[in-house]
């Protein structure tokens, strides 16, 4: 009978791990598990990890989970503040030179499904929303750079305060979110009231490690966009308000020069008005949307 493999040291546990799940019948499960257990042995060798670090490190992951719920997604949020969100969209969708598909961008922790229909012109901002008016269009144009007649264009955003619906009792359900259709010439037009900038959720784990880092937690103003057509893939991205004092210390990373967008301050009927045009340009692939982060 073969003796077991048996560790003698701590460089000696790495081989007899990946042996024991190289029987994974699914390939690309077997390559990244490999691939995080080699990289997680790896870190504890390196940095020489203690047990009181492993506690916390394991306290850290326990309180993600136990502070994710209906309001908040604090495991998304983690994924954010360590930039690794921000690096699966620019991994996910490269853009080459000359290209004209847009940028993709975090899809956040507040996204929901089913937001109410609108019809073009429509505001967003619910239940007396008090605010600066803002007006957004522009054009969807296809993998061909043909305008997408029927678009759907996907629009959530923070309140003037700083808070999502979900975030804030006094604010309807479903305030500040919208689906709108765009027309036959690929054209969206919607209303809202200009986005504030808002800390991320400080009250939980992430918080904690951002006070630890000496991180401030505030993203800087932003309209969050999801762009959909049959035979295209789906277009997460954010638009950046040009003013806000944040554009370089995004604590999500999720700001780069092609998503800040020209807010153009100006008035009506001597009221101030912010207006804002964004086209969107759609890659061909297949029309995948995620899942949700809250109900």
């Amino acid at each position: 009978m073969t003796a077991p493999a048996l560790p003698t040291t701590p460089e000696t546990l790495l081989p007899i791990v990946l042996q024991a799940m190289s029987a994974t019948p699914e390939t690309r499960l077997r390559q990244l598990m490999a691939s995080l257990t080699t990289h997680l042995h790896r870190f504890v060798l390196e940095n020489r990890l203690t047990e009181d670090e492993f506690e916390a490190a394991a306290a850290f992951l326990i309180g993600i989970g136990q502070a994710t719920n209906d309001k908040k997604n604090e495991v998304i949020l983690a994924a954010d503040i360590l930039g690794v969100s921000s690096l699966v969209a620019l991994l996910n969708n490269p853009r080459d030179a000359g290209s004209t598909e847009s940028y993709a961008a975090l899809l956040g922790p507040f996204w929901r499904a089913r937001a109410p229909a609108c019809a073009p012109g429509d505001s967003i901002a619910r239940g007396g929303t008090a605010g600066v008016a803002l007006e957004v269009r522009g054009t969807v144009y296809g993998a061909d750079g043909a305008p997408l007649s029927g678009a759907k264009v996907d629009v959530w955003q923070a309140s003037p305060v700083g808070l999502y619906e979900n975030q804030d009792p006094t604010q309807p359900d479903m305030n500040l979110r919208g689906l709108f259709t765009a027309d036959g010439e690929g054209r969206y037009f919607m209303r809202s009231v200009h986005p504030a900038g808002y800390p991320v959720p400080t009250d939980g784990p992430c918080g904690g490690l951002l006070r630890a880092q000496r991180r401030h937690p505030y993203r800087p103003a932003h309209l969050h966009f999801m762009v959909s057509h049959p035979g295209h893939r789906v277009l997460i991205t954010q638009v950046f308000a040009d003013d806000s004092e944040q554009l370089g210390s995004d604590p999500a990373f999720g700001v780069t020069a092609p998503l800040v967008g020209h807010f153009e301050r100006t008035q009506r009927d001597g009221q101030p008005l912010a207006l804002m045009t964004h086209d969107f340009h759609l890659s061909a692939g297949e029309m995948k949307f995620p899942h949700p982060p809250i109900p």
